[in-house]
């Protein structure tokens, strides 16, 4: 039996007989710039997603995924973890960043150099050259999981921007409106994430509302029936 996650492999080498299987080539290409609005840049093809899925086997292996509990105790459908000096948590206490693991009561792992180099280079791609996280969200989406529309506001300089990677199965990213409640919903658009691709958001969109649809049934060569995302964050 494969083992990953430090427990029985999520990511099986063959698709499910009742998943569809995606193709996706795993060969290196050059990353793609488009910018989708004003401080939004999609770079398509922006990583090594096979670097970057070793780091985060690294850091599972210390801090496991876990689903973590809303404010309100509802159960998150995505299972989470953190690298880095912060990680982000919920409970009843409400969303914070802390340097303690609650479920280890052990510092965060350290964010692995694979990890920081490809967040600073996309970051400095997209216009954000002095970018330097200290919190890294790693989320990961297995079939009917999914992000409801939400601001990230829990940071203390909203001048630094959000770098957001995707590795497996595609996922639809929903951008929603900017600063208020009223605007969680207007004008909604969205984007197809695939493997590979990143997303950055600052400036005037900083405070998007957005959000990710069900993750639909599938089967990726590189991490089975999942889609893994990392957000990298400027949090002190």
């Amino acid at each position: 039996m494969n083992v990953v996650f430090g427990q029985p492999s999520l990511f099986p080498t063959q698709p499910p007989s009742d998943t569809v299987a995606t193709t996706v080539s795993l060969l290196p290409r050059l990353p793609q710039l488009a910018v989708l609005s004003e401080g939004i840049s999609l770079l398509r093809n922006a990583f090594d997603p096979a670097k970057i899925f070793d780091a985060i086997n690294s850091v599972v292996d210390v801090a496991p995924f876990r689903h973590m509990n809303t404010p309100g105790g509802k159960k998150m459908s995505v299972a989470m973890t953190n690298c880095g000096k912060l990680g982000w948590v919920s409970g009843s206490n409400g969303y914070m960043y802390s340097s303690i693991d609650p479920e280890t009561a052990q510092p965060w792992p350290a964010m692995p150099p694979a990890l920081l180099e490809a967040a600073t280079r996309i970051a400095r791609q997209a216009g954000y050259p002095g970018f330097l996280p200290d919190a890294c969200l790693i989320n990961r989406y297995l079939a009917g999981a999914q992000m409801g529309l939400h601001q990230d506001r829990d940071e203390k300089d909203f001048s630094q921007p959000i770098v957001s990677l995707s590795i497996g199965l595609s996922a639809r990213f929903i951008i929603g409106g900017l600063d208020s409640a009223a605007g969680r919903n207007a004008h909604t658009q969205s984007v197809v994430l695939k493997h590979g691709d990143a997303i950055v958001f600052g400036a005037a969109a900083r405070l998007m509302f957005h959000g990710v649809r069900s993750l639909k049934p599938g089967h990726h060569p590189l991490v089975g029936n999942s889609r893994i995302n990392l957000t990298f964050r400027v949090a002190s």
